[in-house]
């Protein structure tokens, strides 16, 4: 026995307990709580940051979108812009046309006829110019996004829904409708009774 009079192996197993008592507890609480503190604002700030990044990458990503979307409509508008001085010429060319068709049935304005002509294919080249195409209608199947049908009539020639005869030339630019072709649309073969 010691001198305290406790048994040796008592006090080692008292001292023990409480070195285990005080490890235990300082796993259970922290060093420093100024520490805990400043490691949390950390994480936070971090979150913080990472989330502010991936605001900044989305509103970077609908910038670029919006970028995008504006040029590709201005080059839309661009593209068609002559859109309405076409349309403006056309019955201009539709007259020309009329008259040629008219001077033709005449043999008198030989020279005025060649005028008129040399008129309808400058402008039929500058139309060509500035994508601006005719429609092709005879022989094809109606079509409503590029003919716009003026009468039906029966035909032995063209089968049944077919253009078999065109009125007014209808054009493209590039791939828009500026004018529909008039059309007259075969009915098919005449009834019999």
């Amino acid at each position: 026995m010691s001198k305290s009079g406790k048994r040796p192996s008592a006090a080692r197993e008292q001292r023990g307990q409480s070195t285990r008592s005080a490890a235990e507890n300082e796993a259970a609480t922290p060093l420093d709580p100024d520490a805990t503190i400043c490691l949390s604002e950390v994480e936070k700030q971090q979150m913080e940051l990472a989330d502010a990044k991936k605001r900044t990458q989305l509103a970077q990503a609908d910038l670029e979108n919006y970028r995008k979307r504006i040029e590709r409509e201005q080059q839309q508008e661009r593209k068609y812009a002559s859109m309405r001085l076409l349309r403006d010429l056309l019955p201009v060319l539709d007259n020309m046309q009329r008259a040629i068709e008219a001077a033709e049935q005449t043999e008198e304005s030989a020279s005025l006829l060649e005028g008129f002509k040399l008129v309808a294919q400058q402008l039929e080249t500058m139309l060509a110019q500035h994508n601006c195409e005719p429609i092709v209608a005879v022989g094809e199947p109606f079509d409503p996004n590029l003919h716009e049908a003026v009468s039906q009539m029966p035909s032995e020639e063209y089968p049944a829904g077919t253009v078999m005869l065109e009125t007014a030339v209808g054009y493209l630019l590039h791939d828009r409708v500026v004018r529909p072709s008039q059309v007259i649309v075969s009915t098919g073969s005449p009834q019999k009774e």
